[in-house]
């Protein structure tokens, strides 16, 4: 109820506001176009119009501080080109011109005052009839008995009396009391949609690019990050165990003439070392692309982890619909880094791990009870899972205080 309360009172305070500084922009800026396009022929006109847009982007800054309260969210900052630092007075008076941003705070200027018009009348309309309709018992008395006056009840065919109208305007008064939020609310979102569309509509285009290539860049560094650790693991791994392999099957070519029995018990390493080796790269393969993802999806992906963590996990999966490769991809990548860097750097007693869905967001979440200290620096493994995630439009939230205990989330759009 008090949330109620006070989205009508913001959003009453925004329309109501909002016609007087329509009315002052409109006229301003009307003339100001005028002015400058009527002298434009003895340049003039260049630094009045000029000016004329300084205006409209002051107008316009007020709009923008007022947006985030009735939209509930922060919106972008427009980018204003700057003059270069050698340009002279004239390029400086001038810029505004260049500027398609200012263009667009102008044409809200003179756009909104049409529309603040209707948003004001709705709002004092059912402010007044609410008001109006509730107390009306109250100096009803006064308008009932004035000799000639004609009620609306009586018009429309309920009768005559104080009781009569109060009853009906009480009822009028009871549904636009109920109905006030909602239309006042709509009212305040039709002014602030113009605002959002011609303010900051194209500033959030702008970050909306600036976070395509962010991510960009980010799938990028984590590609190369994961390629060049399989590298290295290969490296140090099956490759070692491969070139054992070859000169083990070396020796035994060679003892077979000589020593079958040794050549026997050659060939039995051999056989041992290349289990060993199949192992190793089943290992990375499921760091990969495991089967279990592509075939089972998430859940039973996720449940294999746990299992094959040395720290025990208790597994809460809320959610088993199949998502997109690139989505279970990075939820299954974070979730296996996560678990190996809890098994060798926590030392914790208990890890959780839980999979949700909220909306059309993926929440993985895994904490454990160790000595804490992770942080998402830059040459850390968490920066890795940082850049992946971005790399889908994802977030990685860390908390992890020295001493412990740590909380990771991940959150991937799904929808």
């Amino acid at each position: 109820m008090r949330s109620l309360l006070k989205h009508l009172g913001t959003d009453t305070r925004y329309t109501l506001l909002g016609l007087p500084l329509a009315i002052l922009s409109f006229s301003l800026l009307i003339a100001g176009v005028a002015a400058g396009l009527g002298t434009m022929v003895v340049w003039v006109g260049l630094p009045i119009l000029a000016v004329t847009l300084l205006a409209a982007r002051a107008f316009a800054d007020v709009e923008r501080r007022w947006l985030p309260e009735i939209l509930g969210r922060p919106v972008a900052r427009p980018r204003y080109k700057k003059p270069p630092e050698s340009a002279g007075w004239a390029r400086r008076l001038v810029q505004p011109l260049a500027n398609g941003q200012s263009w667009l705070d102008l044409l809200h200027g003179v756009v909104v005052f049409p529309v603040a018009i209707v948003t004001f009348v709705v709002t004092v309309t059912w402010w007044a009839v609410t008001v109006a309709g509730l107390l009306y018992p109250l100096y009803g008395w006064i308008t009932s008995n004035i000799p000639g006056n004609t009620q609306l009840p009586e018009l429309l065919g309920f009768g005559r009396g104080y009781f009569t109208d109060s009853a009906f305007y009480l009822v009028l008064g009871a549904v636009f009391a109920i109905t006030l939020p909602g239309i006042v609310r709509g009212a305040a979102l039709l002014q602030a949609g113009l605002g959002r569309a011609l303010l900051t509509g194209v500033a959030e285009l702008h970050e909306r690019i600036d976070d395509l290539t962010e991510g960009r860049a980010a799938a990028v560094s984590a590609e190369a990050s994961a390629l060049r650790r399989l590298e290295r693991d290969i490296h140090d791994g099956p490759q070692q165990r491969l070139v054992y392999l070859a000169m083990e099957l070396s020796r035994a070519q060679r003892q077979l003439q000589k020593d079958p029995q040794a050549a026997h018990a050659t060939l039995s390493e051999a056989i041992t070392a290349t289990r060993e080796t199949l192992d190793e790269l089943r290992a990375l393969s499921r760091g990969i692309a495991p089967p279990i993802l592509s075939d089972r999806g998430l859940a039973p992906a996720l449940a294999a982890l746990a299992g094959r963590c040395t720290v025990p996990v208790e597994l809460d999966v809320q959610t088993v619909e199949r998502y997109t490769a690139g989505v279970e991809n990075s939820i299954y990548y974070v979730a296996a880094e996560t678990l190996t860097n809890v098994a060798k750097h926590s030392r914790a007693g208990l890890c959780t791990l839980s999979l949700s869905r909220t909306g059309d967001t993926l929440l993985l979440a895994i904490g454990d009870d160790g000595v804490g200290g992770a942080h998402v620096a830059k040459g850390h493994g968490l920066a890795g899972l940082a850049d992946r995630l971005r790399a889908v439009d994802g977030e990685l939230v860390v908390q992890s205080p020295v001493g412990g205990p740590t909380s990771i989330i991940a959150e991937v759009p799904c929808g």
